[in-house]
């Protein structure tokens, strides 16, 4: 029994990532109801609009589901009541100190999974209680460590320091990639940007465009000095480096970025002046697909892979 398919009581070791303006209901119920574990986006939802869309996600799958929190979010005492009182039953933790909820989401019945970007940050999960870490690798679209450690190396590092189920995540969009990072140590994977280029998404259609678009070096972590975030190279991601040639103040930088820049960009369209956050994986990523037909041609690709795995010579 794979440990992510036991623990979450779901068929493939599959989760779809919870990001913002992409993970709304119809993203995280498609999923769940294709085998994997779909998880709601909070980032970007005001308190109202996450118990609506949790409540929506409960008509829309009978399935387990789980909620994305990352906890830099302002209203986070409002959004853990909304989670307990609606009775969600897993959530995926992020940006921040994990001992800060851990204990009273496990109290509250919750499998907890925190997102980590080095070993360091997965031990301190594991010592807050955690029930899996999330080992995400640089090449992840929107927010990063600032380790700039890659998937590759990311989880075996990670494999060696902890004892509870690791899921890897950063450049996965392929059942060949899923079976890559699951060889190295791994005993699932979260999958976002895939995700973020399905019908189900919430996203803007010009943003899932965009994303089918990129190639290979398309996009580049920028914006180090407030939170690393990796976004598709477009006039506001060239406004950034014309500004970093200046030398620019931290505050000149978070004058530049402005209110709801990734907003504008991917929920309402703005591919000019919006911030467009995806993965270095998009230049593989060349249609926009059902959620679930995305999760059967991932396992469909895992097993021919790992057929041909058992074929390798020397």
């Amino acid at each position: 029994m794979n440990k992510i398919t036991e623990l979450f009581k779901i068929k493939y070791p599959i989760i779809q990532g919870g990001m913002i303006w992409n993970s709304g209901y119809k993203l995280a119920s498609a999923v769940s109801n294709a085998g994997g574990l779909g998880l709601i986006g909070a980032g970007s939802m005001y308190p109202d609009v996450l118990r609506e869309h949790i409540q929506k996600c409960k008509k829309a799958t009978s399935k387990p589901f789980g909620v994305n929190v990352p906890m830099l979010y302002p209203n986070i005492d409002e959004i853990m009541k909304i989670i307990v009182e609606e009775g969600v039953k897993i959530v995926f933790t992020s940006a921040g100190n994990p001992k800060t909820w851990t204990s009273f989401l496990k109290d509250n019945g919750i499998t907890v999974v925190h997102v980590v970007s080095s070993s360091v940050f997965a031990l301190k999960a594991q010592d807050a209680g955690v029930d899996a870490v999330v080992a995400e690798g640089f090449e992840a679209g929107g927010h990063n460590g600032r380790e700039e450690t890659t998937t590759l190396t990311l989880i075996p590092i990670v494999k060696e320091k902890i004892t509870i189920p690791l899921i890897a995540a950063g450049g996965i969009a392929s059942g060949r990639g899923m079976l890559a990072v699951m060889t190295l140590g791994a005993d699932g994977v979260q999958v976002g940007s895939r995700f973020a280029a399905s019908i189900e998404s919430s996203a803007h259609d010009n943003f899932k465009e965009t994303i089918v678009n990129v190639k290979e070096g398309g996009t580049q972590l920028t914006l180090k000095e407030l939170a690393p975030v990796r976004l598709i190279k477009n006039k506001f991601y060239q406004d950034v480096q014309d500004l970093y040639e200046k030398c620019p103040t931290k505050e000149q930088l978070v004058a530049l970025l402005g209110r709801a820049r990734s907003k504008r960009g991917m929920f309402e369209g703005d591919l000019v002046e919006g911030e467009l956050e995806i993965g270095q994986i998009a230049g593989i990523i060349h249609e926009i697909k059902p959620a679930a037909k995305i999760v059967e041609e991932m396992i469909s690709d895992f097993e021919k892979a790992r057929e041909e795995v058992t074929n390798f010579q020397f």
